[in-house]
């Protein structure tokens, strides 16, 4: 794989990230709520999903579910009520920011593997992340080559990517709760748990793309 072909990926992937989705958003409010040291076993946990999504791609699962209605159904809702689950316990927090900012330190009664296996499930469960790496990875793939290094190189650059842009969401949440008064802390919280409510309504109506 040229070089050329590699940035253009990057570039791609980058603009892709960045743009506020369920894993940023997750990595914005473990910032926030627990630190970001902690918050990066949810950054682990995303990063884990980048492979698992692009491996299974790479096999053929993504073919899967464009193809076939009943899986990607199955895989929709799973992953819409997930986030419908997440924002509403976001919702109704009693107060894991407040309570961090009235301790001076980063709330802790969430284990790291259950911050990482959030991440993970969120991403896991997309039937659209599926879709979206059958429809763009295949464009910087040549079939000429071996594909299996080439998607294992897509993997990696993806991932680092992917792990740099949620630090940096994760430590804006960790520096903008040390400024915000405890009840714009709450605000902050909320206004997660609302966003990822309206990201699983936007999934739960999503449709595959028909020929």
């Amino acid at each position: 794989m040229d070089i050329v072909t590699l940035l253009a990926f990057a570039a791609v992937s980058f603009v892709g990230i960045a743009t506020p989705g369920p894993t940023v958003l997750l990595a914005l409010t473990n910032g926030s709520r627990h630190g970001l040291r902690r918050a990066v076993a949810g950054m682990i946990g995303a990063v884990l999903s980048d492979f698992v999504l692009i491996g299974a791609v790479a096999i053929g699962l993504g073919a899967l579910l464009a193809a076939s209605e009943f899986w990607f159904s199955m895989l929709k809702w799973a992953g819409a009520a997930y986030l419908a689950f997440l924002g509403i316990m976001l919702l109704r927090s009693k107060g894991t920011i407040d309570a961090a900012l009235k301790s001076g330190a980063p709330a802790g009664a969430t284990s790291s593997f259950s911050i990482g296996l959030k991440s993970f499930m969120v991403a896991a469960t997309n039937p659209k992340g599926y879709l979206f790496f059958s429809a763009f990875l295949p464009q910087f793939i040549d079939p000429t080559l071996p594909q299996a290094t080439q998607y294992m190189l897509l993997a990696l650059v993806f991932a680092a990517l992917d792990f740099l842009i949620m630090f940096g969401y994760a430590f804006f949440g960790s520096q903008a709760v040390r400024f915000l008064k405890t009840s714009g802390a709450m605000w902050l919280e909320r206004a997660c748990g609302g966003a990822l409510l309206a990201l699983a309504g936007s999934l739960a109506f999503y449709r595959r793309a028909t020929v």
